[in-house]
């Protein structure tokens, strides 16, 4: 996968190498207003595409975060696209300030994949679960648990990143991809799942224990 030992995440190069080039033509150009502002834009994106080390829980039975961010939702749901049942549903909702690279929340096997394009609705709002830009995986674990975990497009992200493909073995706190400019990730646990997180709650990929598999 990518970005593995990489402290910035490859998918901004791009973004820093433009700004930090546009300031560099508005410094020889004695712009110094523009230069100013193009060179904070630089800054600002290497700090957006940052991507720092995480200490990864250990625990067969846990999942993690997928995402740096806040609780907006955790609720029983019914969830028939894919798992065909009442399930456990947190989303964490990623600020442009959050980190945004996205990691793995359980060991297991990709058995299933899906991308649908859609609008781009304020992410912290329910209604982005369905309506919303995304793409998703299914999970299923040794134990033959399955999860499902979604990438959606907020109001600014306009590109979701997946490295994962069907029948790739992930390992729980792995990166696995990002979105651009702020958004949010959904995961679905089997209903069974013991979770103490709740509405409001700050988490960390990789880190904070979101439930555990019973």
């Amino acid at each position: 996968m990518r970005n593995k030992n990489q402290p910035i995440a490859v998918e901004g190069y791009p973004f820093i190498g433009l700004f930090a080039f546009i300031t560099v033509v508005f410094a020889l150009l004695e712009w110094s207003f523009f230069a100013v502002i193009f060179l904070s834009l630089t800054l600002f994106t290497v700090y957006f595409f940052r991507n720092p080390d995480r200490t990864v829980p250990q625990g067969d039975d846990l999942v993690i975060s997928p995402a740096d961010g806040k609780v907006v939702f955790v609720d029983l749901v019914q969830e028939d696209r894919f798992l065909n049942e009442q399930v456990l549903k947190i989303s964490v909702f990623m600020s442009v300030f959050n980190v945004h690279v996205n990691r793995v929340p359980c060991s297991g096997k990709v058995v299933d994949q899906f991308y649908n394009k859609g609008q781009f609705v304020n992410a912290a709002l329910d209604k982005a679960s369905i309506e919303n830009e995304q793409g998703g995986m299914v999970i299923e674990t040794a134990a033959g648990k399955k999860l499902l975990v979604v990438q959606i497009a907020g109001l600014i992200a306009r590109r979701i990143v997946t490295y994962p493909v069907v029948g790739d073995v992930l390992e729980r706190g792995q990166r696995y991809g990002l979105i651009r400019f702020g958004s949010r990730v959904d995961v679905y646990l089997p209903k069974d799942a013991e979770t103490d997180i709740k509405l409001g709650d700050r988490c960390v990929a990789g880190e904070t224990v979101l439930g555990r598999l019973v």
